[in-house]
């Protein structure tokens, strides 16, 4: 057995189009696996699934708008038609909106639990018959530090990450029998174009994530590729309801 071998695996990335999502997509290609680029800017994602083919990858784009149930569950009809099966859903889709709590206006903090929560509860919940008449799947949830700290800053965003953390359990119980394995990573301070954006809105943020991360650095996209392919892959198939912290040891700090 190829332990972390994907060849002839179908995996989706919500969100693949950049970011954390691009860099676990890089990673399951080089395993081998085939790749659904799934996000709503359609350049952007024609961009990644070019960068993606380079590597030798079957690669395709689908539009999605993970706010709309029809669409998500497009998503993975289509993939599963196209592709002929479905054996790997990377929830990954997310978004911050950083305000002091009582700033927040309802509608914002429904923006950002359906995209970063509910989002991720239908595609699930849609890839859950495909997994299983496929005889088994793997499930990769990204929550944040967030699911375990909090910020005065992200009220809406920690509640769904954290939410993200406990849904994983709950699927992973569900569907054990089913061979589907429901895991979740947990990704640290990641140099991406969301966290530039956090540098310039929150003072001293760069400073202080320094310093309380003991590799003394932030994370870059490709940091998560390797938790990825094991996450995706036969090597972590006793593996369901975890939450894997990948930031550098920021989490090990007190």
């Amino acid at each position: 057995m190829k332990l972390f071998d994907l060849k002839d695996r179908v995996a989706i990335v919500t969100g693949g189009n950049g970011g954390i999502g691009l860099g676990m997509a890089r990673g399951l290609a080089e395993a081998g696996a085939a790749i659904v680029v799934a996000g709503r800017d359609v350049d952007k994602s024609e961009q990644a699934v070019k960068s993606l083919r380079s590597l030798g990858a079957r690669a395709e784009a689908i539009a999605v708008d993970v706010l709309d149930e029809a669409s998500c569950r497009n998503l993975i009809s289509r993939t599963a038609r196209d592709f002929g099966r479905l054996d790997i859903l990377v929830n990954n889709a997310g978004i911050n909106i950083r305000k002091q709590p009582q700033d927040y206006t309802l509608s914002e903090w429904h923006k950002v639990m359906d995209t970063n929560l509910t989002s991720a509860f239908i595609c699930s919940h849609a890839a859950y018959p495909e997994m299983k008449k496929g005889g088994g799947g793997k499930m990769i949830n990204i929550g944040s530090m967030m699911s375990l700290f909090a910020a005065s800053f992200t009220t809406a965003y920690a509640a769904s990450k954290g939410g993200i953390v406990q849904m994983t359990k709950a699927m992973a119980c569900a569907w054990a029998t089913d061979n589907i394995q429901v895991n979740a990573i947990l990704p640290g301070w990641i140099d991406t174009a969301l966290t530039k954006r956090a540098r310039s809105e929150v003072p001293q943020l760069n400073d202080r994530i320094l310093a309380r991360t003991p590799a003394n650095r932030w994370g870059e996209p490709a940091d998560l590729a390797g938790a990825a392919v094991f996450l995706a892959s036969a090597a972590s198939n006793f593996i369901t309801g975890a939450s894997l912290a990948v930031d550098g040891g920021y989490s090990i700090q007190s």
